[in-house]
């Protein structure tokens, strides 16, 4: 591409991603160089672990090279669809690893996690970014409720159990954090009239 005197570096997200499909070698590294940090914010951000998170950025790039095909620029950006490959990613790691459970008081550092990281910067469209706000906002037990169900998967048992209350106390922890959260991401912006 160079040859006809457009940089390789310029070229858009789409047809960086069709060059990776079609395996043209330079483009593989321009559009790996493009979004390997966004990519590998993503996995630390999940995993806390930046061996793994460095494998989990790798499968994210093979994936996105084997599947290319199927991307559909109407479901959102290059960058949105490879974050959500290497957020599945990483989740799907932490839980299949799963070596000792997170202690309740690191939980609100994970609670930091989801409002201030590199993953910020990774998820930078405004919808991650009003759902982290949201999210941050909430009771810290509320938050860490949604965060136990939400990232890890947790029931609302397993969370009764680890926080050391009522099953039902869990239960309406969860329910009023998701209603919070609902009400904030459907309610009108200031200034939007409408």
């Amino acid at each position: 591409m160079q040859a006809f005197g457009f940089p390789v570096g310029r070229l858009p997200d789409e047809a960086l991603l069709s060059g990776l499909a079609t395996g043209d070698p330079e483009l593989a590294v321009t559009f790996v160089r493009r979004f390997q940090h966004r990519v590998f914010g993503v996995a630390l951000a999940v995993l806390g672990d930046t061996q793994l998170a460095e494998d989990i950025a790798q499968q994210t790039f093979e994936r996105a090279w084997r599947h290319a095909q199927v991307y559909d620029s109407r479901r959102g950006s290059v960058a949105t669809w490879l974050t959500t490959i290497a957020h599945n990613l990483a989740i799907d790691a932490m839980r299949s690893r799963r070596p000792e459970p997170v202690a309740p008081e690191d939980l609100d550092a994970l609670l930091g996690v989801v409002s201030e990281t590199p993953e910020e910067h990774a998820l930078a469209d405004e919808a991650s970014s009003t759902l982290r706000a949201a999210v941050a906002q909430l009771p810290r037990e509320q938050g860490r409720a949604l965060v136990m169900a939400g990232i890890y998967g947790m029931t609302a048992q397993q969370i009764a159990d680890w926080e050391q209350v009522p099953l039902g106390t869990a239960k309406t922890r969860i329910r009023t954090a998701m209603g919070k959260l609902r009400t904030t991401l459907t309610s009108p912006k200031r200034g939007d009239h409408g």
